[in-house]
């Protein structure tokens, strides 16, 4: 145990990122907080900026700060995510809704432009180990639109690699659901590469970059991506609930026709209307009032990733799950656990999985210690590591409990 102490400290003070800790709020009684990948610390920024917001704009400025910047607030944001993390050019990155809903919207208009320029594009590609909110959407849309869906089955410890999405495709492939990293492996699908294969059968492809996004670099532009959603509150940090982001690519604008309708994606809406008629652009996939409240948040965090860099981010990330997993195989190995992410770095996210039949009862009793990761079924120990706000030290406390839980049992 002491060795892998002795590493930690060595890595956190060689860590160029390390002052950025500084930033997070912290609490005495979380000895490693392991579960970044599903809630992200907050910062003592955004402390100040909801307070700020409560007196000014909202306390002074009122219902004219609708016209000072609120409205513009979903696109102005989006463009912020898109030149920070997505390598997207302005103008295709909205923020609305929740990922859930903007999934719906997404697929359904993809969906709808395909079987309307060829009616026998019906079926929708989706693999059997996204993340359910993926497969349910798709499961309700297909019921809804008399499509079908076609299973993609990737390995447990893997994820949907393209020879499995090559196989798969059809003339009759309308659009592939994927997530970029699978939320229980963290395996990194190869966009590029499926990308290309589902253009290459006439598919168009949506994205969901719910676990990479403020993780790993992303290049929705240059890798030719149709489609993405994404959170905000996992490694954005935009807290609980924070809404989602949706990425609509410039030359599916007019093509795609999101379905719920709302005044705020209308053309003019202030203009009352007595018909819609969508925005040209990205604003079209907003429904209804902006949640501008959750939007700030955010904000923070994506300064600080800017000042970091997303290419010393993805550094960094690597080096937590490497680390991660080196301690896993010192500590936890001999207690029968079993890596179940990818061991390859470069295919990995920034999340590792580490199973054992008694992971639920020890995720418990860990949590009552104040290590926090998170389980996921059937025996899955989840360790998401943010890259910003994570010590190495953390790693090593955090698991040393996990050992520590597991001797207990034994």
């Amino acid at each position: 145990m002491s060795d892998v102490l002795a590493r930690a400290a060595e890595l956190d003070a060689a860590d160029p990122l390390a002052h950025h800790r500084a930033a997070f709020v912290t609490d005495e009684e979380v000895v490693a907080y392991l579960d970044g990948n599903s809630l992200g610390r907050p910062l003592h920024a955004t402390r100040e900026r909801l307070a700020g917001f409560v007196d000014r704009p909202w306390g002074d400025r009122l219902i004219r700060a609708w016209d000072e910047g609120w409205m513009d607030a979903p696109t102005e944001l989006g463009d912020t995510i898109a030149r920070v993390c997505l390598g997207a050019a302005p103008g295709q990155t909205v923020v609305a809704d929740s990922t859930t809903v903007l999934l719906y919207k997404l697929v359904r208009a993809a969906v709808d432009a395909q079987v309307r320029d060829d009616q026998r594009r019906t079926e929708i590609l989706v693999d059997t180990d996204n993340f359910p909110t993926d497969r349910y959407v798709v499961e309700g849309i297909a019921a809804e639109r008399g499509l079908e869906l076609r299973w993609i089955r990737p390995e447990a410890d893997s994820g949907v690699t393209p020879d499995l999405v090559r196989e798969a495709l059809s003339d009759r492939t309308a659009l592939v659901l994927l997530s970029h990293i699978a939320y229980r492996s963290g395996h990194v699908a190869d966009v590029p590469a499926i990308t290309a294969l589902a253009h290459d059968a006439g598919a168009q492809v949506l994205w969901d970059l719910c676990h990479s996004v403020g993780s790993v670099e992303i290049a929705l532009d240059e890798h030719d991506v149709d489609l993405a959603v994404g959170c905000t509150y996992k490694y954005l940090n935009g807290g609980p609930g924070a809404p989602a982001f949706a990425y609509l690519a410039a030359r599916h604008h007019g093509r795609f026709r999101q379905p719920i309708q709302g005044w705020m994606g209308a053309a003019d809406p202030f203009a009352m209307g007595p018909g819609y008629a969508p925005d040209a652009g990205v604003r079209q996939l907003i429904s209804g009032t902006p949640p501008v409240i959750g939007m700030l948040p955010m904000r923070d965090m994506l300064a600080l990733i800017e000042e970091a860099g997303m290419a010393a981010v993805r550094h960094k990330s690597i080096a937590l799950t490497s680390y991660a997993v080196e301690v896993a195989d010192a500590l936890l190995a001999p207690h029968g656990v079993v890596l179940a992410s990818p061991r390859d770095a470069a295919t990995r996210g920034g999340h590792v999985t580490l199973d054992h039949p008694d992971f639920r009862a020890v995720t418990a009793e860990l949590w009552r210690r104040g290590v926090i990761p998170d389980f996921r079924p059937p025996h899955g120990l989840r360790v998401g590591l943010s890259p910003l706000s994570t010590s190495f030290a953390e790693v090593a406390a955090g698991l040393a409990a996990v050992a520590d839980a597991l001797t207990s049992r034994s």
